[in-house]
């Protein structure tokens, strides 16, 4: 008999979403105060906002960061529901106290090393928090919100356009070297929390147009452990794609670490065969491995 699946709201996802969102308010909280502040680099987002005013009017960073957060929790509350804006704001005042009370020593002087592992911590904090369900910092809600009404771009594309304004900032109150410096922090962290949400297994879709589809198909279903979808399909080919001839074409999900394997297999079915991936962020049900759901 299988075990149901934990409810999202339950007391045990809700511990677990807890533990996600404490431990990625000190991991940004060690990022920050052990490395970047005593170097005077910053982040991308509201925290880099309030790093930078921080600088040019020596404002307390705790405060600035609770502030200037707060309004985009508000918004995000209308947005997507009490629970995620009750984490967020729980998660942002966490992050401003442990910035205000818990002493870090400044772990290195070596303006590389605070750069890259600075944005490493901070990276994997946001990539925990939201794991949990919460954000650390409002600049994703507010690009979600603005991108509502800017068809035209993206959600990353708002926050990249953000974060340049946010560095060109910092060269004139910080200078230019603290700036490119913060850049490679901004690029760090952001690749941090790229692994922590995706992890060393993020899905990939797998596309396979080939005449030796069931043969193929058993070797994913029957060698990899993987469910398939077939679609019902035609080849087309020359120059007016009047020769067709009819087919099934193979679709199926992997990690990244299974992928090789897969190419290697279908290579050796049909050499000729024609495959396209795709990155796919996150995958549930099926034949794959299920990943704990956070709500």
């Amino acid at each position: 008999m299988q075990t149901p699946p934990t409810s999202i709201n339950s007391p045990a996802s809700e511990l677990r979403n807890a533990i996600f969102i404490v431990a990625g308010v000190f991991s940004a909280a060690f990022g920050l105060k052990g490395f970047l502040l005593y170097s005077h680099f910053i982040d991308g987002g509201v925290t880099g906002v309030s790093m930078l005013l921080a600088a040019a009017f020596n404002l307390p960073l705790a405060a600035l960061i609770l502030l200037i957060n707060l309004p985009f929790v508000a918004l995000g509350y209308r947005q997507m529901g009490r629970r995620f804006a009750v984490r967020s704001a729980l998660g942002i005042g966490g992050l401003a106290l442990v910035l205000a009370v818990v002493p870090f020593p400044d772990v290195t002087p070596d303006k590389l090393l605070t750069a890259v592992f600075g944005g490493v911590f901070i990276g994997a904090g946001i990539g925990l928090a939201m794991r949990g369900g919460a954000v650390l910092d409002g600049t994703e809600i507010a690009a979600l919100l603005a991108s509502r009404h800017l068809l035209l771009l993206k959600v990353s594309d708002i926050i990249l356009i953000l974060n340049l304004i946010i560095f060109m900032g910092a060269v004139f109150i910080l200078g230019t070297e603290p700036a490119l410096y913060s850049m490679l922090t901004y690029f760090a962290a952001a690749r941090v929390m790229e692994f922590v949400l995706n992890g060393i297994e993020q899905y990939t879709g797998v596309t396979i147009v080939s005449e030796q589809s069931e043969a193929i198909r058993l070797a994913i279903t029957e060698g990899l452990g993987r469910g398939v979808t077939l679609y019902q399909g035609k080849a087309g080919y020359g120059k007016r794609s009047d020769q067709l001839s009819e087919r099934d074409i193979i679709f199926t999900v992997v990690t990244r670490l299974e992928l090789p394997q897969l190419r290697a297999e279908v290579q050796r079915i049909d050499p000729y065969a024609f495959i396209v991936q795709y990155g796919i962020d996150d995958a549930q049900g099926g034949i794959i491995k299920k990943r704990p759901l956070h709500g």
